[in-house]
This record gives structure tokens, C-alpha cells and sequence, in this order.
């Protein structure tokens, strides 16, 4: 892209809420971004919309506020967030680069599939503009930080200039590809580096119900998470988090499984 050092106009969304301490992270990471000629948009949820994934509000409308100068809350998801921001508010001069985050807590491995903060970012791709998804790892280390965003907020300009100069964000003409960046889960000065890696996935993790009555004797299900320090698919993003590096993940909106295409094809094709 090469848009660094140039005039920027930037949206950021999130999926914790626009009161979310990740998404103030993020704010001033964008602003450093954008420099003192650029502007920082912000468009995002009124309210926390974690585990929404790539949802959007299509049986219904989406409340928009506006909260300050560039600054607007939306009653619906980050997907929703980020089309309110192309189709409306920033209708007539769009951003050249949409940041999702600073998500509390990681989004990486399974992580992925329900994530909102991924959901915006992957949103602002299918509309074909740069977006890149930032999470920060949570754990026993960041709780005893003044600022359990450090990580993030010290690497994430630098890196996220790495990937406008050097990134490839044209390869695929059909789903424009974004990125997902997760700090893991310790200061800034812990971090030991970088590491390109492929989602991966916790063994034997993943989310369940756990049951709870109310007073009133009604039965509810609460959706539990699994282990966050559980062991990781070997050089994915999970196991780079937990070693202490950043993790690099290009992503693009195509669920297609096209290492089994030739085989399934030869099964079943006919005529």
C-alpha cells in the first residue's frame, strides 16, 4: 500500500463497546498512524457485542449516534459499524484503512470464528478497503499492568506500518485479504519479536453451556469459554501468544477448504 508517512484517513470499530478501554489503545494508536494532517473516525458499538462474529443487522435498523466530533456509537455489530461508516458517515470520503480493536483478550486459534473484532475487520475487506484486526492477549502478567494494553500500544504502530509498506493486501481479486495481529499476554518489553503465523486451534478446547437458575426459578444458559493457556497447534498464532511473540495472520473472507477440491471433484463430479 505504502500510505505511511502520507495524509490518512482511518476508521476504528471494536466489538467491546465504544466505552471500551482497547478501543481508547486504539485510538491513539491510529492517531500516531495518521499523523497530524490525518483524520481518526470512530464508528462503533453502543454496547459490547463480543462473540458476534461477521454478524450483521439485516431484519432490522441500526440506531446511530453521534457522540462527538468523528466519533459515533451504533446500536448493532462491528460489521454493521463498519458499513454505517462506509454508507453514511463517511460516505463521501471514505477511509483508506480500518482498524478493529484493541479486543480484551485474544483472538486467536477458534477464537477466530466468533470473534467481532474479526467480524469488522473482515467486513471492511469484503468492501474492499485495508483492514486489520488487533487483540490483546489476557492473562495472571497484563492484570498486574497499570495498563494491561501496553503490548499493544507500544508495538502496534510500528508493526501495523510494517504491514502497509510490506504486506501483500491485493493477491486475491475475488475476497481482498486482511490481517489479524494478537499481542500476547505481557508487557511491552516482553515481547521477544514477530511471528507470521497460520490460525491454529486449542486441543481439546472449545465453548459450552453452563446452566443457571434464576430466583424466579427460570433455567439459563450461560455460554462458557474454554482454557486461553491450553496448548496450541505447534507455530500457529496460539502457540507464537504464548511464547511471547506477536502474531501475524493473513485472513480473507473464503471458508473454502481448496486442498480438497481436486479429490472431492473427482468423487463427484459428473457431466
Amino acid at each position: 500500500m505504502g500510505q505511511t508517512g502520507t495524509k490518512m484517513r482511518i476508521l476504528i470499530t471494536n466489538d467491546d463497546g465504544i466505552n471500551a478501554p482497547g478501543l481508547e489503545t486504539l485510538t491513539a494508536i491510529a492517531t500516531e498512524l495518521a499523523g497530524p494532517s490525518g483524520e481518526v473516525w470512530t464508528v462503533a458499538p453502543a454496547f459490547e457485542q463480543s462473540g458476534v462474529a461477521h454478524c450483521i443487522s439485516y431484519v432490522h435498523p441500526t440506531l446511530i449516534a453521534e457522540m462527538g466530533p468523528r466519533r459515533f456509537a451504533a446500536e448493532g455489530t462491528p460489521a454493521d459499524c463498519v458499513l454505517a461508516a462506509i454508507g453514511d458517515v463517511m460516505k463521501d470520503n471514505p477511509p483508506d484503512l480500518v482498524l478493529s480493536g484493541v479486543n480484551r483478550g485474544n483472538n486467536s486459534g477458534e477464537n477466530v470464528m466468533y470473534s467481532g473484532t474479526i467480524g469488522g475487520a473482515m467486513e471492511a475487506a469484503l468492501q474492499g478497503l485495508p483492514a486489520i484486526a488487533l487483540s490483546q492477549y489476557m492473562g495472571q502478567r497484563t492484570a498486574a499492568l497499570a495498563d494491561p494494553f501496553e503490548a499493544a500500544r507500544i508495538h502496534g504502530p510500528r508493526l501495523i506500518r510494517q504491514l502497509l509498506d510490506r504486506a501483500d493486501w491485493n493477491a486475491d481479486q475475488d475476497f481482498r485479504l486482511f490481517y489479524n495481529i494478537n499481542f500476547p499476554a505481557c508487557d511491552a518489553a516482553g515481547v521477544k519479536g514477530v511471528r507470521v503465523a497460520p490460525q491454529g486451534r486449542r486441543r481439546g478446547i472449545g465453548f459450552g453451556v453452563e446452566p443457571y437458575h434464576a430466583p424466579n426459578g427460570r433455567r439459563f444458559l450461560w455460554v462458557m469459554g474454554g482454557s486461553q493457556t491450553a496448548p496450541g497447534t505447534p507455530d500457529s498464532d496460539v502457540d507464537a501468544n504464548m511464547r511471547d511473540y506477536i502474531s501475524v495472520t493473513p485472513m480473507r473472507p473464503d471458508l473454502t477448504c481448496h486442498a480438497s477440491l481436486a479429490g472431492l471433484r473427482g468423487a463427484l463430479e459428473e457431466g
